[in-house]
């Protein structure tokens, strides 16, 4: 590896032991045996190596959970069943990714006063909305059409940051993926106060 992707796998490595606002570029050095100097040379700033380093594990998270989902789907589950264990896959997530959870959280903490970093994570938003799409469904990301991302892929995005706090909170009280689908069900056929479950 050359000092570029040292650089990144030194800032990954920071991100998920200290966290965004503590890391420093000499930590990123340090953990990378790259030199200071390096980081301006192949990203212009700490702040675009982070966030580069951040894109990269996103990415890796999901094809991780994309090649899980893919292992364990059931080709005879009604699409309801496959949602459900979807949304339960990534509630699994939530707790042995702890680390990469906590510095997203971290992260999104820093968006209302670093308009920098707001613009970088709605650069990538479209992307993100249209790779949630493609692992709820088991397909590649061009395969995603762009409404489908613009919609299913901005309701998924919401649920699926809700779910994480609550998860944050209370891990015991998160919803399961059957209630979530069920949930769903509930709100678009109008029937939300139905007492029968």
């Amino acid at each position: 590896m050359g000092h570029r992707e040292d650089l990144l796998e030194g800032a990954k490595r920071c991100l998920l032991e200290k966290g965004w606002v503590r890391t420093t570029a000499r930590d990123i050095v340090a953990a990378s045996g790259a030199n200071l100097a390096s980081i301006g040379y192949h990203y212009g700033s700490k702040e675009a190596l982070m966030m580069a380093a951040f894109i990269q594990l996103t990415e890796e998270w999901g094809e991780k959970v994309g090649r899980a989902l893919a292992a364990g789907a059931d080709p005879a589950a009604s699409h309801d069943e496959r949602m459900a264990a979807c949304w339960d896959s990534l509630l699994e997530g939530f707790s042995t990714d702890q680390a990469f959870w906590a510095a997203q959280f971290e992260m999104i903490g820093q968006l209302p006063n670093r308009p920098e970093l707001r613009e970088r994570f709605a650069a990538v938003l479209p992307s993100g909305r249209e790779g949630i799409v493609a692992i709820f469904e088991g397909v590649e990301d061009d395969d995603v059409p762009e409404v489908a991302a613009r919609t299913v892929g901005s309701v998924i995005h919401a649920l699926f940051i809700g779910l994480w706090v609550q998860w944050l909170i209370d891990p015991e009280i998160a919803p399961r993926g059957k209630d979530i689908v069920e949930g769903m069900r509930r709100i678009v056929a109008g029937r939300v106060l139905d007492a029968a479950g």
